[in-house]
């Protein structure tokens, strides 16, 4: 079994802002349509519109973390998002996440933040939802010795 440990604030930090950068692609994507639709009229005031690029955001999480237990800025950083029994979170435990991380990320970043004085090195919404995101460092790969 690999070696892991919490992840670290700044791992976690890194990994989102590689996510950022995915999802405002996505979100980019989404919104081509309800441009089209208008003729090239702001889309901003519409609900459906708004609807739609919350539940992209919600599609991307929810889905990776239920899938695989990582996005790809977790995987790039080595993070994997277990439950209690350091499985794959199901649908609505990874859904309860993604509704306290935007709790976490509402109050500036202060449930990010509570992992630094945390008895278990966790956030607000990984306890809320009993989760934790996890380092799997990466195993130094042993020299080969080459038979002679």
């Amino acid at each position: 079994m690999p070696d892991k440990r919490s992840s670290g604030l700044l791992r976690r930090v890194a990994a989102m802002l590689y996510d950022s950068l995915l999802v405002l692609a996505l979100l980019m994507l989404a919104t081509v349509p309800f441009i089209a639709l208008r003729r090239g009229e702001a889309v901003l005031d519409s609900p459906a519109y708004q609807l739609s690029l919350i539940l992209v955001i919600y599609v991307f999480f929810v889905g990776f973390w239920t899938t695989r237990g990582r996005t790809l800025g977790m995987q790039s950083w080595g993070l994997q998002l277990e439950d209690e029994n350091g499985r794959v979170p199901g649908a609505a435990r990874a859904s309860l996440r993604f509704a306290a991380a935007i709790l976490s990320f509402a109050t500036l970043g202060l449930g990010f933040l509570w992992q630094l004085v945390d008895r278990d090195k966790i956030s607000w919404h990984d306890r809320l939802s009993g989760t934790r995101l996890m380092h799997y460092p990466k195993q130094k790969k042993k020299a080969v010795k080459a038979e002679s």
